[in-house]
């Protein structure tokens, strides 16, 4: 589980194809005191330390984290958004990312206003339902607000900080960018399609069957 909130600016330094893809990455976050099998988000895809090396680590990415998500396309010196997975405790300061990519969108729009950028995006047909006005949604694994929604995109906005400390502001129209909807209204959403009796067996509303059938409450 992460908030969103990028700690590091990654480095690219290698990447091996193979059955696995192996990344590895330099960070200034102390990579020789990561635990392996420790969960790192890496542009808001959560993966596995497998290896460490002084100021660099490695992580694997399976063929379905290369379809689903834009780590396909990295290559040696890009930069990379890092989170290192969130312990209790811990403030909670963007919103809980879980890490899974929901779908991969594109830059449509770019331009200033006042000290911010403004972005827009493509919103994938099958993500819209979970995007509403001022709710969060993480982008290569930032949190962001949302500002605005319309039938095919939506806008956000980068103050400053986040120019600064993540790779968005530099992202030009065209680009390709990792989406993960908010997790609360993926929930919310299910369970009223559920309520509406699509999805629920024999389309019966929301049963305790149904419940049990989605996932909940299952011991």
């Amino acid at each position: 589980m992460f908030t969103g909130l990028i700690q590091d600016l990654g480095r690219v330094e290698r990447v091996i194809p193979g059955g696995m893809t192996d990344l590895w990455i330099r960070t200034s976050l102390g990579a020789e005191k990561f635990d392996l099998g420790e969960s790192i988000a890496v542009d808001g895809a959560c993966l596995t330390v497998v290896e460490r090396s002084g100021d660099t680590f490695k992580v694997q990415a399976a063929p379905e984290t290369l379809r689903r998500t834009t780590l396909g396309a990295v290559r040696p010196g890009d930069r990379v958004n890092l989170e290192r997975a969130l312990a209790l405790g811990d403030r909670l300061g963007g919103h809980l990312v879980s890490g899974h990519v929901d779908a991969v969108s594109e830059v449509l729009e770019t331009y200033p206003e006042g000290g911010s950028w403004v972005m827009v995006f493509r919103l994938p047909e099958e993500l819209a339902p979970y995007f509403i006005e001022k709710g969060s949604v993480a982008i290569d694994g930032i949190s962001l607000t949302v500002n605005t929604v319309e039938a095919d995109r939506f806008r956000v906005q980068l103050i400053p900080e986040t120019q600064e400390r993540t790779t968005l502001r530099g992202k030009p129209v065209g680009a390709r960018v990792n989406l993960e909807a908010d997790q609360i209204g993926k929930y919310v959403a299910r369970l009223f399609a559920l309520q509406r009796g699509q999805g629920a067996p024999g389309g019966g509303g929301l049963t305790a069957a149904a419940v049990r059938a989605a996932g909940f409450g299952t011991p």
